[in-house]
């Protein structure tokens, strides 16, 4: 997950300090690795560390997952040879250093409520307390993440997610009720706070739509507590996001036997980055593609799947292809991840935003992040102070 010492010497020394900025300006939330890098170089490992988080109050961890599809790709030295690893050296950079001093405004008088600490809430409790407000924050679950949480320690080991938020949380602006649930936005609007952040993120799984579709188990079930379920046949895994992978390199990892994944689209439509791809070939993964579930039965401890083939008609719509259903025996386990949608609708009201996933849709962390950093941003403007 980190860089040796060798390698990260090796990435530093590729920035060729670019006065545009490219790697900067392809950032969500406009960290600029070109700075950091600078310092790095010159071994200023805390003032590195510090222009990452003034843009970015969780570094490490989006440095441990951010896809390549940002600063890698908006990289000068893709035309040269190959992009500098970015996230890695972030990542390293930030393991290097234990404690920094955030920069806070002082309290500015005004206080907001924030609802949900996935990253988008981490985002915006960041930046409201370096804005100088105070904050409640709320969180149903008993411990901050989101999403997060989902991810396999193998991408993104939990001390490192709590050791970003600790340092976020040490602020005596910030107080947060944990395994609280906010049902009811008016018991909230009725109290002295500016505004309410609303950041709960896609907490509806997307279904099949298929008959059977209770025989499998939720990604979200499933990444929250893997050791739950004994692995060691047949393994299909339906969708073929970030979510879905995750779910075959954990399955592939806890010794199954035969891990499949089931994509209606082609491998070159999957939203995977080409460090995923070689990762579920390094696991011995096998990519079904163009194929879709139709049903799913369960005979004693096995399931039976029904599967028709896909194909793209002259509109660009995915239709099935006649003829081509079959009928797969003898999987032990089938997951399915197909991504989720918020659980609830918008309320209209001038002292409620909204930020992240809840508005955008699935995005990755770091989009996330900016998103709750946004919201913060709007409101004190809206402020006018």
């Amino acid at each position: 997950m980190y860089l040796s010492e060798v390698q990260f010497k090796a990435e530093l020394e590729k920035c060729l300090q670019c006065k545009t900025k490219p790697c900067m300006t392809a950032c969500p939330v406009k960290c600029s690795p070109c700075d950091f890098i600078r310092y790095a170089k010159n071994g200023d490992f805390i003032r590195a560390a510090g222009e990452i988080l003034q843009q970015n109050p969780m570094g490490e961890v989006c440095g441990l997952i951010c896809p390549d599809k940002f600063c890698m790709k908006a990289c000068v030295r893709t035309n040269i040879d190959a992009p500098i690893k970015i996230p890695a050296v972030q990542a390293t950079i930030m393991r290097k250093v234990n404690k920094i001093r955030i920069d806070y405004k002082p309290y500015n008088g005004k206080k907001i409520a924030i609802v949900g600490l996935g990253p988008a809430g981490i985002g915006a409790v960041a930046e409201a307390l370096k804005q100088g407000f105070s904050v409640d924050a709320f969180e149903k679950e008993d411990s901050v993440g989101g999403a997060l949480n989902l991810i396999p320690d193998e991408r993104l080991p939990k001390e490192v997610l709590l050791k970003e938020w600790q340092r976020i949380s040490e602020n005596p602006c910030l107080k947060v009720y944990f395994s609280t649930e906010i049902s009811d936005y008016n018991s909230l609007l009725n109290q002295d706070y500016e505004a309410i952040v609303v950041a709960l993120g896609e907490q509806k799984s997307r279904k099949l739509g298929v008959e059977g579709e209770q025989f499998a188990i939720d990604y979200t079930e499933y990444l929250k507590n893997p050791q739950k379920y004994v692995i060691s046949g047949h393994v299909m895994i339906v969708g073929g996001g970030a979510a879905a992978v995750d779910c075959a390199l954990t399955a592939a990892r806890q010794g199954a036997k035969h891990t499949e994944m089931l994509v209606r689209r082609g491998i070159s439509n999957m939203r995977i980055t080409a460090a995923e791809r070689d990762a579920l070939l390094g696991a011995e993964v096998d990519i079904t593609t163009m194929t879709k579930p139709l049903k799913i039965e369960k005979s004693g401890d096995r399931l039976i799947i029904d599967t028709i083939k896909t194909e793209f008609d002259e509109q660009d719509k995915l239709v099935e292809v006649a003829g081509t259903q079959i009928r797969r025996n003898n999987i032990d386990l089938i997951i399915t991840a197909l991504g989720s949608d918020r659980a609830e609708e918008p309320v209209e009201n001038a002292k409620i935003i909204y930020a992240g996933d809840f508005i955008t849709g699935g995005s990755t962390a770091v989009q996330a992040i900016a998103s709750g950093k946004k919201t913060i941003t709007e409101l004190v403007e809206k402020l006018n102070f």
